[in-house]
């Protein structure tokens, strides 16, 4: 499906595509039936190729040079872009009426980019390329640098896969620009099936191709379309004409940003590191994200208490009004003055022996932390910073000595401890350790961890450099990297924030886990705010303070597909929303919604109202907990395998156009489907199924008659399957003595359209009140 464009004898002779010396190394993970193999590089001899025809768009073709407006890439990404501006980077200037698409764009005959220099060197294992410089662009001066020849080396290993990985990235030398503080790369597309990068609140799962902009950069701010939000992904998805999928990895931390455009192609900015492309074959959209978790980290294996109901809220204002649920969580309110490592002695009297009770109960507890140290308490009186400055472990200014003081929750400044460092890791496990020893909780809820400062940049503010104000700041909010977080150039122990900002979060979940386990003795559970590639290794995620709105409710599914995408696939949101008070009928119907989050908790705001609605909440939420030990498994299963457990109808109904841009209805593994109402004053669900579905029915059915099935305290593992109408269990591995008391009380069979003759039971017939049928044909239920 691909009409390869006409090119000149110069762009012929560019046929070295993103792979270059100035990108370290391209992995790609393809599945054969002995293990995955691993290639670098290839060729491919054209500058570009585009799916299905190319007409002219709504554009002046005398202006434009030739070129679809389809096809430009914005070579004025930043704001400002004047014709003047843009003709002194030997660009094209040419309006359009056509919405977001680029005034200013590369001409064909850029004089940007790189060219090969003689012929390629082949050795054993690798090729060696040398490449020319051209010329780029000096963003702080405006106008062209000196071009010079530059000589560099780039390796390749052979691989039999080469056709396929050109077909799925296909991007010329001449759409390479590696200067300081700004590096660029455009590739086309093989379609417009594109899903993943994060974290943004995206208005559809699958992206619109129409000259959107996202920015990456970790920042504390309530979800808001296009804004860059708590993490940082750089990942996504393509699913190819052919129902193939491929997905492409940018390891890169740095603030950046990517544009879609229509055709199809995507452009990648960054303002630092390198570009390290991985590529992950698959070829179904399930293989592209187990190849995805075997590089970064398969998911963590979250205990089987944390997938029941969790109740919070920020502001319950004394333990009186704690609720008893299956977990319980404490904002802030817990604290004393909102200062880690304490609690409020006054308003949370009797906290300990609480959470001693609801252990009793078979409940379980978990308390926030903040990734802030209060400065201001009276000396030998607040030993978290006491400790921490003992041991050095903070964040410190561009001099690389003096800690870096912002504002935040607590009264006065606070100081912020730098995970990055080995020093960092023992005082927070001995805090972590420390606070068990005061309050028994089970997990940790790790917050503001971008990180989040109230005012821009630390005291006194950020000095005028290159670091703090870079000649190019990418599409994200305020287009300001020091907003609501520290100075680029404050140092952290692997180096400038300016490049280890976003791993912030990342860097705080690992060492997080660890204390978490070390402290309970028992497997960790670590909610974490931000995000980083590999998080999913060690905690979960919530989707951060979201609204009390309907379009926030549908927003959420797209969030999780998408952490799923992510290897995060322990994710939920604030059920009935953190932000505003809800209405009875939105609470109810995002309670119908969350019950099947793969985290499902109800968390507001301080100040909100609460809505009561028992009744609906526990119909619902016997559904969730008569599914846990499939859900269970299908973490079992994603901690293994790397699998989704949330996953998109794309997922199971690739071939079926149809299902791309379903989002609204979602599946826990490949056998179960949620379509909640999301709409108000409506009890119609929109269409959300295939046209095939009659014909899949019959593989929907092993979900309950054959499939797996994870069951432990440890690790015991039963296997089911159903050959020829009969429900078989068969251990596989038996390395948990729990399994022999393990009772059938009751054998729920889904799918049914007739009721059965004749049921038996290890070969004796089952008779009477043991067995009921529903009269709507989709139950029978066998009772020990």
């Amino acid at each position: 499906g691909y009409i390869k464009k006409s090119v000149s004898s110069r762009s012929r002779e560019v046929i070295v595509p993103l792979y270059t010396a100035l990108v370290r190394h391209l992995h790609c993970f393809l599945v054969t039936p002995e293990k995955f193999a691993l290639c670098f590089d290839c060729f491919f001899p054209y500058s570009g190729s585009v799916l299905g025809p190319s007409p002219c768009w709504g554009e002046d073709l005398q202006c434009s040079r030739g070129i679809s407006v389809k096809s430009r890439v914005d070579c004025h990404p930043q704001p400002g872009a004047s014709q003047e501006r843009c003709e002194a980077r030997g660009c094209v200037w040419c309006s359009t009426e056509v919405p977001n698409a680029p005034w200013c764009f590369f001409p064909e005959d850029s004089p940007y980019g790189y060219s090969l220099s003689g012929n390629a060197e082949k050795t054993i294992h690798e090729f060696l390329f040398t490449l020319n410089v051209l010329c780029f662009y000096h963003l702080k001066y405006q106008k062209k640098s000196k071009c010079t020849e530059m000589s560099l080396n780039t390796k390749h290993k052979e691989n039999n896969y080469l056709s396929s990985l050109c077909h799925r990235w296909d991007a010329s030398l001449n759409d390479l620009i590696f200067s300081n503080q700004y590096l660029q790369i455009t590739t086309t597309v093989p379609s417009t099936s594109v899903y993943g990068f994060g974290e943004h609140e995206h208005p559809s799962f699958k992206h619109s191709m129409n000259f959107a902009t996202y920015g990456m950069f970790s920042r504390d701010q309530s979800p808001t379309t296009f804004a860059n939000l708590y993490g940082v992904h750089p990942f996504y998805m393509c699913v190819e004409t052919d129902s193939n999928a491929h997905g492409v990895l940018l390891l890169n931390s740095n603030a950046q940003d990517v544009s879609l455009s229509p055709n199809p192609s995507l452009t990648f900015r960054t303002i630092g590191g390198i570009l390290d492309f991985y590529m992950f074959l698959g070829p179904t959209p399930e293989n592209v994200i187990q190849q995805y978790t075997e590089a970064i980290g398969r998911p963590h294996m979250p205990a089987y208490w944390s997938l029941g109901f969790q109740l919070s809220r920020w502001g319950y204002g004394s333990i009186d009004v704690l609720k008893e649920t299956d977990v319980q969580h404490s904002d802030i309110d817990y604290m004393e003055r909102r200062l880690d490592f304490t609690y409020d002695k006054e308003n949370y009297a009797g906290l300990p022996e609480y959470i001693k009770h609801l252990k009793k109960e078979g409940m379980h507890y978990v308390l926030i932390l903040d990734p802030f140290i209060s400065k201001d308490e009276e000396p030998g009186t607040y030993r978290p910073y006491d400790l921490g400055e003992e041991m050095g472990v903070w964040v410190n200014n561009s001099d690389g000595v003096t800690p870096a003081v912002g504002k935040a929750w607590p009264d006065g400044h606070s100081v912020f401890p730098d995970y990055t460092n080995p020093r960092t890791v023992e005082w927070w496990t001995q805090m972590c350790l420390e606070l068990k020893d005061v309050l028994d909780y089970d997990g940790i809820w790790i917050d503001m961890n971008e990180p989040s400062n109230f005012d821009r940049g630390q005291y006194p503010g950020c000095a005028v450099n290159e670091i703090n104000n870079p000649p190019y700041i990418p599409s994200i909010s305020d287009r300001a990297l020091a907003q609501k977080t520290l100075c680029p150039d404050s140092k952290t122990y692997l180096g400038d924030h300016y490049n280890t900002h976003s791993l912030f979060g990342w860097s705080q979940t690992a060492p997080t886990f660890h204390a978490a386990q070390k402290a309970t003795g028992k497997r960790a559970f670590v909610l974490s705010r931000s995000t980083f590639v590999g998080s999913g290794k060690h905690g979960g995620h919530w989707l951060g303070d979201n609204f009390s709105q309907w379009k926030d409710m549908h927003q959420s599914i797209i969030g999780i597909l998408e952490f799923n995408l992510f290897g995060i696939p322990y994710v939920g949101a604030d059920i009935c929303g953190f932000n505003s008070d809800t209405t009875y009928e939105l609470c109810l119907r995002w309670m119908q919604l969350g019950s099947f989050y793969p985290f499902s908790r109800n968390h507001n705001a301080e100040g909100n109202s609460v809505t009561e609605f028992a009744k609906i909440s526990r119909d619902t939420l016997r559904i969730r907990y008569s599914l846990l030990p499939y859900l269970y498994t299908l973490f079992y299963e994603s901690h293994v395998h790397g699998n989704t457990v949330a996953r998109s109808l794309m997922h199971e109904f690739t071939s079926d156009q149809e299902t791309h841009g379903i989002d609204r209805a979602f599946l826990w593994g490949s056998a179960f489907m949620i379509a909640p109402v999301l709409q108000e004053a409506s009890t119609v669900i929109k269409k959300c199924y295939p046209t095939r579905r009659k014909e899949r029915n019959r593989a929907q059915l092993p979900f309950f008659s054959s499939g797996s099935l994870f069951w432990d305290d440890g690790d015991s593992i039963g296997k089911f399957g159903s050959p020829a109408g009969k429900l078989r269990t068969e251990i596989v591995h038996n390395g948990y003595r729990g399994a022999d008391t393990l009772k059938y009380n009751t054998i729920t069979i889904l799918g049914l359209k007739l009721r059965p003759h004749a049921i038996a039971l290890n070969g004796r017939a089952v008779h009477g009140a043991a067995f009921s049928y529903q009269s709507n044909g989709v139950r029978a239920t066998l009772r020990n």
